[in-house]
């Protein structure tokens, strides 16, 4: 796969669309979302301690839908319409997918990983041996790590445009309890945990109450922390009023085997998975 020849064909293509006329184009598009769909390219990846968004793979998702078609695909007795195709192959790939889960062609799941049903939108990246559990959504180019459980009815937010902006994040080992909302490029370090029903955005306060003063954070939950739902008094023109945050209530404790630590770090709080 010649990387840079793409980069610059899709850089072209974004600021000149008459471009996507051309066979050479329409070529590259559909190289580059076979590869996120086989996992060869990603929209984000670890660089270090640093998540490098890489924009052109998304600008390259966002024209892959004017060069297709809109299309009817039948599945037994169900029947979709739509312009991306059905994600195939799960037997080869090591995936056990449950019906009804659905995964779009460009969306990447490594061996091991488990869709209850679920959904999960192109350009994301599931690592091994995640579990999407009921009604979980991945949004469009959300990166979810190795050992993750998203649990029942949790929404990862996907994003497309602004190309710049940074995709979802959730790191290798962490528990996403449920009907938790993660979006708005929020990263969650390795082997966090979310109590049932956080909601973070990226202007959401996450503020740590372990010690003798508040630590406030914004945009990304640090590693091991366990967090939970809460709320802090804000003055408006009408008034005093509660508004929802997050509050990091303890930390998971290393010596915890991680697979069972991810319930028990909850219950050692008394916290809701």
């Amino acid at each position: 796969m010649y990387v840079q020849q793409y980069r610059d064909l899709i850089e072209k293509t974004w600021e000149n669309r008459e471009l996507l006329q051309q066979p050479e184009v329409i070529d590259a598009i559909h190289a580059i979302i076979e590869a996120l769909d086989k996992g060869r390219l990603r929209v984000a990846e670890p660089i270090g301690d640093h998540w490098q968004v890489n924009d052109w793979v998304k600008k390259a998702v966002i024209l892959y839908f004017p060069i297709t078609k809109m299309e009817t695909i039948e599945v037994g007795p169900f029947e979709f319409h739509d312009k991306i195709p059905l994600k195939k192959g799960y037997a080869e790939q090591g995936v056990r997918v449950v019906p009804h889960a659905i995964a779009r062609h460009g969306a990447f799941l490594e061996k091991g990983v488990i869709m209850m049903p679920s959904y999960v939108n192109i350009g994301a990246y599931v690592g091994a041996g995640t579990m999407v559990d009921t009604w979980a959504t991945v949004g469009s180019c959300a990166q979810i790590g190795q050992n993750v459980h998203l649990s029942g009815g949790v929404g990862i937010g996907g994003v497309l445009e602004p190309v710049q902006a940074a995709p979802v994040i959730i790191e290798d080992n962490c528990f996403i309890g449920s009907r938790c909302i993660v979006v708005e490029g929020i990263r969650v370090r390795k082997e966090a945990v979310l109590g049932a029903n956080v909601v973070l955005t990226a202007s959401t306060k996450i503020i740590d109450v372990t010690g003798p003063e508040p630590i406030e954070y914004k945009g990304e939950v640090p590693e091991r922390s366990v967090v939970i739902p809460g709320s802090y008094t804000k003055k408006f023109a009408a008034g005093e009023y509660q508004v929802p945050c997050a509050l990091i209530i303890g930390t998971r404790k290393e010596s915890t085997d991680k697979k069972t630590s991810l319930n028990g770090a909850l219950r050692e709080y008394g916290v809701s998975v």
